[in-house]
């Protein structure tokens, strides 16, 4: 494109690229329609990007034919100058249109083609997922999942299910009412864990991903009512493989549990302990690690929980070696777990262990750097009350000390 001059009414004001697909905004402004769409959808602004004026999520866009007519003229005129043909864009689909899909998906013989067909528009953009919200597209795949493949132990259109329920999010007051009138919806989404399909990793990856979603939007009864079960198939997940961002979402979903004593214990039960020490052996991203240590200190504050972690050859050790090396949101939830394994489970192996691993070294430089005074306060705590046993380690002195 060197030497073309490009008419600046072709670029979209986002972008500052050809627009493929122009749109004018309420504000009489014309944007790109996939830039217009990010701007208002994914990065959540409400704004003109040009005028400043309100620009609401629900706003029409309105196809600029005319202009998308003279941009492929000028592209097909200057094709000899390396200027490639801007296609015709698909028109996107109206509410009306989504809705004649959703009835017609529950006719047996048209559901994977339609459930398909969804996807592909949940996917393509936000524009679509719009009409899909208001359509209810997220209460039928809900209902697809629970109704037709947990109940009928089937598979067919479960990923394309999961995957549409991952892009087209359902709204509180509806999963609530779902809770009311269907017990099963936590139920499907942990029995897809144990199914045996081709993208298996994919599919447990989308599951988990929506059961975070569901979790954070419940009301506390049903956080209360989760049976062990539930506990034993999210460990399963993290034991048996998922993506990072899955692995995640299922940690976020532990952790979101954790508020309820009785659920703690389930999750002991189920071996939490031991493969969230294993899985922060891995070397996680930071991320990860703060999800990690913030379960682990729920799990560590009843007995059964410090049990495991102190048989856990290198429970000790993966906390006392990542104090100080991630972030401040780790280091408090690793001081918190130390201090609660010395309070009640300090015997003299475990405290010998937290010397040899370098725990008491960094709780001393702790004191010394720059962090929440609480912290430090808990830290010196530590610190004090066993200091005849760490009393000929090098780093102890007067530092431990306020001034």
């Amino acid at each position: 494109m060197d030497g073309i001059e490009v008419p600046q009414y072709f670029i979209c004001p986002i972008s500052l690229q050809i627009m493929k697909d122009p749109v004018t905004a309420i504000t009489g402004i014309t944007y790109d329609r996939e830039s217009i769409e990010h701007w208002l959808f994914q990065s959540k602004n409400i704004t003109c990007p040009v005028t400043k004026q309100p620009l609401q999520k629900d706003s029409e866009l309105t196809p600029n034919h005319t202009l998308h007519r003279l941009i492929q003229a000028w592209c097909i005129k200057n094709a000899s100058y390396g200027i490639d043909q801007i296609p015709t864009p698909k028109t996107p689909p109206n509410k009306a249109q989504v809705l004649k899909l959703l009835k017609d998906f529950w006719h047996p013989q048209l559901q994977l083609k339609i459930i398909r067909k969804l996807e592909l528009l949940a996917v393509e953009n936000e524009g679509n997922r719009k009409y899909m919200v208001e359509a209810g597209v997220a209460n039928a795949m809900l209902l697809f999942i629970t109704n037709r493949c947990y109940k009928n132990d089937q598979v067919d259109g479960l990923e394309e299910a999961l995957s549409i329920l991952h892009f087209v999010r359902i709204s509180s007051e509806e999963l609530n009412r779902h809770f009311m009138e269907n017990y099963h919806i936590i139920d499907s989404l942990t029995w897809v864990f144990g199914c045996e399909m081709e993208n298996q990793i994919t599919v447990s990856t989308y599951a988990v991903l929506v059961l975070k979603y569901i979790i954070q939007k419940a009301n506390s009864r049903v956080l209360e009512t989760l049976n062990p079960d539930f506990f034993k198939k999210l460990v399963g997940v993290l034991r048996n493989g998922v993506t990072e961002q899955g692995m995640n979402a299922a940690l976020h979903v532990m952790l979101d549990a954790c508020p309820w004593g009785r659920n703690r214990i389930k999750m002991v039960e189920a071996g939490a302990v031991h493969e969230l020490i294993e899985l922060e052996f891995g070397a996680p991203e930071k991320r990860t690690t703060e999800l990690i240590f913030g379960i682990l200190f729920h799990l560590c504050s009843c007995a059964d929980g410090r049990s495991q972690f102190i048989s856990h050859k290198g429970g000790i050790s993966v906390v006392s070696r990542r104090l100080l090396r991630v972030s401040p949101a780790a280091d408090d939830r690793a001081v918190l777990i130390l201090s609660m394994i010395c309070k009640y489970s300090g015997t003299n192996l475990v405290l010998q262990e937290m010397l040899e691993f370098g725990a008491v070294a960094r709780l001393c430089t702790l004191i010394q750097v720059d962090c929440p005074p609480y912290l430090k306060g808990k830290a010196r705590e530590i610190l004090r009350s066993h200091y005849e046993e760490w009393k000929n380690c090098r780093c102890l002195g007067i530092s431990m000390y306020p001034k």
